[in-house]
């Protein structure tokens, strides 16, 4: 079909959109970027709600409609709910709990649906409906002859270090780099002279090209949406850097809209070479009007059975959790001769870590606060290119901490120079290292060490360098960002991290700040390993921090004025949790007083039993470790397994997360669980007005319940909202992970980081009076929005009383927990060497 030729100049058309009709371009494009995936590059992988699309419907409807719309999986199949029901892990009082509270008086007759009642399947989704017509109506599949070189396209010309040659660019964009090429070249990437002649000579609108493949304008918006998410990882990946360019350390400026029109060149370039006789646009069985593919989609039985199931599997776990907390004691013994106290991050993972440092040292203190450490920054490495942002995603941090002084050297491997790629240096690299690098691998199948290729959070930082955390003058900046925090910002800092873990008064001689990170071989996915806080990166920059500025007179003296008086011979230690190994490293020891650093030397020990302790538990999990060997031997094999290049699963991350609390330690220092928690520390005393609860649920919401949402959904439906196991995965420019040489970007956590995950929608505990949390959670829409659309469950534990009140229908209710005992775990080191599973929660001993 011809069309008009354009009259602008090629430097004029700056690909931009337009409105034809009833196809509205820039709602479609608007629509398409919000349900796109949001997962960023791989050096900045942080968790998140993976339907954040549909965060503003109540859980249970976006399920709905994320099903319907997109064919997802949202939940467990039925036959393994019912199976999960027949093994004891959904108790039948509470299934009979979760009938009841929905059903009331017809609770008999839905018990008998929920448990025997055979379902028909659910409907085909409706993405992907139009665009199949060119396979049932033209017998041509599109996509196997358009994203091969689609993706090799992306790849290419996103691509952050992996190929030797840059994809020519004169920084105009994507089709102006395409344009500059394909007029530049001997060769073309289209087999005919239509496409190369629309992308050279025409003013490419979306609308005018889809008139070519679709014809019919009430169409387009649907035929884009089956365009778009037949590959929905490179699409989100281009949208994400559209919005954020930064993120990418070479940056290359592309468009949604820019991918669309190269995309559909493409598809007119393959039907014309398909159809040499030529071809019509695309035919449709539909009659009458287009229904909108977004709209609702109608609630059935099938859907309420299944929302029962999911309720009753999530109150099994949180029930006799919630008894357990209601049992433990109002108040924690009163410790008149603390030997050290520790803040340590929230993180799951640091659950058990922290479990064992307080059965080693009884006189110790131990505090959870997000692993940022309140201090928000963009880091700097000696000799380092790039800023790395080292807070909150949602944090727009506007300081700068450089790091000079670094006298650690990374080791290189001589056979990865990039002389080895050249023609000569790649056949005498290939014919003497080659064969020393062959030796070195084969070797490391039976004895895994440590590489220059391994990601180790020890490297983040050096140990001994140093850092410009303080400002002196207004003008030290660089670009637009101040270098360092004055005293005034510093104590403002320290004083709302106190405050808001309730450590106020009666300070230790010695306060650990321990960030963690994690060590990775061969794992694109190294980032999500380390503290989400950090933006998926050690915290170790941000534990040395916060120390040197409680430790600076200035700031103390500020501190001392509001209330808060830290004694003189107190100091502040920074420290990193390698949390795949179970080593710690301490920052600024030559700062201790003599008396200090003696007291450092035995609680460093301590520490050292403690994560051989931490080791054995985690091995038990481990298949090919020994959970029977002492701490010591278990933690070798540990620490090999974290550099093994064979090993898929390093550690198992947040693989069992499905509880926070936020309270004093006093709710769960005598209760064992498994790992599942994040634990906040909040003192209720501290702050009346709910104002630092706000602060705690403000990141505690989209951090941990981005996470436990990502983990549920990646489970429920590893294929398409996971990566599905990372065994055929190869690196794609640096940026994602696909299948192959030519497959989508896989968004989504890989299958061995969810296996043992049970797809439980997090519960968040809070000590404090419902009043308060009520007004508090009303203070912030987005807080809001994670509690009343129940895609995070909350219940609040009366500090007085003991009460708890469950967070329902936009109003807290009381709940009185069905599970009536709690048993203790005499013997966990027994446990450990004969459980692979999830442990109960126990009273401990």
């Amino acid at each position: 079909m011809p069309m008009a030729y354009g009259d602008k100049s090629m430097s004029a058309r700056s690909e931009s959109p337009a409105q034809s009709g009833s196809f509205d371009e820039i709602a479609v494009l608007h629509a398409l970027e919000h349900y796109l995936p949001k997962q960023a590059p791989l050096k900045d992988f942080v968790h998140h709600n993976t339907l954040h699309a549909f965060q503003d419907s109540k859980f249970y409807d976006a399920a709905r409609n994320a099903s319907g719309i997109f064919g997802y999986s949202v939940s467990l199949k039925l036959d393994k709910y019912r199976s999960l029901y027949l093994d004891g892990e959904i108790t039948p009082a509470v299934l009979d709990w979760v009938i009841r509270s929905r059903k009331g008086d017809q609770s008999e007759l839905w018990k008998k649906k929920v448990v025997e009642e055979p379902f028909a399947p659910p409907s085909l989704p409706r993405i992907g409906s139009l665009r199949a017509n060119w396979k049932r109506g033209h017998r041509v599949d599109l996509d196997s002859l358009v994203h091969p070189l689609l993706f090799r396209i992306l790849c290419s010309y996103l691509d952050q270090g992996i190929s030797i040659w840059t994809f020519p660019s004169n920084g105009e964009g994507f089709l102006s780099a395409l344009r500059e090429l394909e007029g530049n070249s001997l060769t073309s990437f289209f087999r005919g002279k239509r496409a190369r002649k629309l992308l050279l000579e025409q003013d490419c609108s979306i609308a005018d090209l889809l008139k070519i493949l679709v014809r019919d304008e009430s169409l387009f918006k649907h035929y884009l949406f089956d365009q778009q998410f037949a590959h929905p990882g490179w699409s989100g990946m281009v949208s994400v850097i559209e919005a954020q360019p930064e993120t990418l350390i070479d940056r290359r400026k592309i468009s949604l809209r820019e991918l669309i029109v190269f995309e559909l060149l493409l598809e007119i370039d393959a039907l014309d070479a398909h159809f040499a006789e030529g071809w019509r646009p695309l035919l449709t069985e539909a009659t009458g009007e287009p229904s909108d593919i977004l709209a609702e989609v109608p609630e059935t039985e099938l859907h309420e059975v299944m929302a029962i199931w999911q309720d009753a599997l999530e109150w099994s776990f949180y029930d006799p959790v919630l008894s357990a907390i209601q049992r433990q004691p109002s108040e924690s013994p009163v410790l008149s001769d603390k030997t050290f106290q520790g803040l340590f991050c929230i993180d799951d993972r640091v659950c058990s870590f922290r479990r064992h440092i307080e059965s080693l040292d009884p006189h110790c203190e131990t505090f959870g606060t997000p692993g940022f450490f309140g201090v928000e920054f963009y880091f700097q490495p000696e000799h380092g290119k790039a800023y790395s942002k080292v807070c909150p995603g949602p944090i727009d941090p506007q300081y700068l901490i450089k790091e000079t002084g670094n006298q650690d050297r990374r080791e290189a491997e001589p056979h990865f120079s990039k002389h080895s790629h050249d023609l000569l240096g790649g056949w005498v690299f290939s014919q003497t290292l080659g064969f020393w690098s062959a030796i070195k691998l084969f070797n490391n199948i039976f004895k895994p060490s440590a590489s220059p290729l391994s990601a180790s959070s020890f490297r983040h930082m050096g140990r001994l360098s140093s850092l410009t955390i303080e400002n002196r003058s207004p003008d030290d900046r660089e670009n637009g960002l101040q270098i360092g925090f004055t005293v005034e910002e510093m104590a403002q800092r320290a004083e709302n991290l106190l405050s808001s873990i309730g450590l106020i008064r009666d300070f230790a001689p010695l306060v650990y700040v321990v960030g963690h990170g994690a060590s990775n071989t061969n794992n694109p996915h190294y980032a999500a390993y380390d503290c989400g806080a950090c933006s998926g990166r050690p915290g170790s920059v941000n534990a040395r921090v916060i120390c040197a500025m409680l430790n600076h007179p200035d700031v103390r003296q500020i501190l001392a004025d509001r209330g808060i008086g830290i004694p003189a011979q107190t100091q502040f230690v920074g420290a990193l949790h390698d949390t795949t190994r179970d080593e710690i490293a301490f920052y600024d020891e030559s700062s201790l007083s003599p008396l200090n650093l003696q007291r450092h030397r035995r609680n460093a020990a301590i520490f050292a039993d403690a994560l051989a302790l931490n080791a054995k538990e985690r091995s038990r999990r481990f298949a090919l470790t020994d959970s029977q060997l002492p701490p010591e031997r278990v933690h070798e094999a540990v620490k090999a397994r974290a550099v093994s290049l064979f090993e898929p699963r390093p550690e198992l991350n947040h693989a069992t997360n499905a509880l926070c609390i936020v309270g004093r330690r006093a709710l769960s220092r005598r209760l064992f669980l498994d790992r599942r928690s994040f634990l906040n520390s909040y003192d209720y005393r501290v702050d009346p007005d709910g104002k630092y609860l706000l602060t705690i649920l403000r990141a505690a919401a989209p951090v941990c319940g981005g996470i436990n949402l990502e983990y549920f959904f990646s489970h429920v439906d590893n294929q398409k909202l996971g990566a599905g196991s990372k065994l055929p995965h190869n690196v794609m420019g640096l940026i994602g992970v696909a299948n192959g040489n030519d497959g989508d970007l896989r968004p989504g956590l890989p299958s061995q980081m969810i296996e043992v995950h049970t797809p439980v929608r997090m519960m968040i505990v809070v000590e404090q009076f419902p009043e308060v949390v009520l007004q508090t959670i009303r203070q912030q829409s987005a807080t809001w929005e994670w509690f009343a659309n129940e895609w995070l469950n909350l219940v609040v534990v009366n500090p007085e009383s003991h009460e708890l009140f469950q967070f329902k229908d936009e109003r807290f209710v009381p709940y009185r927990p069905l599970t009536e005992r709690l048993d203790v775990a005499a013997d966990l080191e027994k446990l450990f060497e004969t459980q692979a599973d999830n442990l109960p929660v126990y009273a401990l001993n």
